[in-house]
């Protein structure tokens, strides 16, 4: 099945597919304490499977992401009325589509870049959601008079032409970017210490990883692209949770975000046996 936007023509897959796709990104973070890394680790993906991960991933946005709705919710911050549990929620998702969509861009465009205005959104409903949770008033304003400039039409309008017109790569260029970003990973595992910026780099690149082997088992269910999945989200998790930690130390001004800090056993035992692993 295939869809248009903006006048291209992508796959388009049944609502099976992203119902698998949402409950992977959902449980992103779930640590599982029972599942190995599969031996080998297999890099291979042919640009037509390369096609098919980002097409999936564009629907997953372009499917879920309303223009209106999310400035619904942005507006009724900025009155300072606050958000049900079932609109934080709802919140939460949309910026999880953003999130897996801007990985989609680096992991599968030619360029291996998201797009400027893409990723400034997706960091500025980061900002927000961390300014409504933490109750910082200043924040919510900041923060949400950005991103309803961010979705104005004129701006989404481009914004989305931008993601549909995107160049994707081929398997080499495809494979080449993940070596890359795995030797950025295994050279910060040199570190005994992390600043909070070099751990928020560390789960960056954990981060994306998840994504693409989310991806890869909501299109065909398989054990290689599960267990990657979930071995990775296991370190997703252990990072996701201890970064809370940081923020909520700097913002209460007990420990300040960039002071060094070891990783835990676990975050580090998971993250050398990856690198350990890992076909460069």
């Amino acid at each position: 099945m295939n869809g248009v936007y903006g006048g291209l023509r992508w796959q388009r897959f049944p609502r099976e597919t992203l119902r698998r796709l949402f409950d992977a990104v959902d449980t992103d973070d779930v640590v599982d304490a029972h599942v190995a890394l599969p031996d080998p680790i297999v890099l291979s993906c042919p640009r037509d499977q390369i096609e098919r991960c980002y097409a999936l991933c564009l629907q997953f946005w372009h499917d879920g992401v309303h223009r209106k709705e999310l400035l619904q919710l942005v507006d009724k911050l900025l009155r300072n009325e606050g958000l049900s549990a079932d609109e934080r929620m709802l919140y939460k998702y949309i910026r999880a589509r953003y999130k897996h969509l801007r990985f989609a861009q680096r992991l599968y465009g030619k360029r291996h870049r998201s797009g400027l205005v893409f990723d400034f959104t997706t960091r500025v409903m980061g900002h927000l959601q961390d300014a409504f949770r933490s109750g910082r008033r200043a924040g919510v304003l900041r923060h949400g008079r950005r991103l309803k400039l961010l979705l104005s039409r004129p701006v989404w309008i481009m914004v989305k032409r931008g993601l549909e017109q995107i160049e994707l790569d081929d398997e080499a260029g495809f494979i080449a970017h993940q070596r890359a970003e795995m030797r950025r990973l295994k050279k910060a595992m040199e570190r005994t210490h992390f600043a909070g910026h070099q751990f928020h780099t560390v789960r960056k690149i954990v981060s994306m990883q998840v994504s693409y082997y989310d991806t890869v088992r909501s299109i065909a269910p398989e054990e290689h692209a599960l267990r990657m999945s979930r071995f990775l989200a296991a370190i997703n998790g252990l990072m996701g949770a201890r970064h809370d930690e940081m923020v909520a130390e700097s913002l209460s001004g007990r420990r300040s975000y960039d002071t060094p800090a070891p990783l835990t056993t676990q975050m580090r035992s998971r993250l050398e046996a990856l690198v350990a692993r890992y076909p460069f």
